[in-house]
């Protein structure tokens, strides 16, 4: 998005837009989730539930919030999920 602002800035034709479905995750309560990927290892799409895909909601979930607000922050929030029990959603969609 910042190339494209730039470009359009410079007066710049636009690049055209290309949509990369990478696949879902839900997760499913406090220990488990269930996921969608989408071509990544065998070029086809892959099913994935339990542990993995909790890791891999967890994971995404962590580079989300290190974009939004920085690594030491993320950092902080994890420590602080360690030792607190914060009262959320049982149930998100992503």
């Amino acid at each position: 998005m910042v190339r494209q602002i730039e470009r359009r800035l410079r007066g710049e034709p636009l690049l055209p837009y290309t949509y990369r479905d990478f696949g879902s995750l839900v997760s499913l309560g406090k220990y488990t989730a269930v996921g969608n990927l989408m071509g990544l290892l065998l070029g086809r799409s892959i099913f994935i539930e339990g542990l993995f895909a909790r890791a891999m909601y967890r994971s995404l979930l962590m580079l989300h919030e290190r974009a939004l607000h920085g690594t030491a922050r993320t950092v902080l929030d994890l420590l602080a999920r360690g030792l607190s029990h914060r009262i959320g959603p049982r149930v998100k969609l992503h």
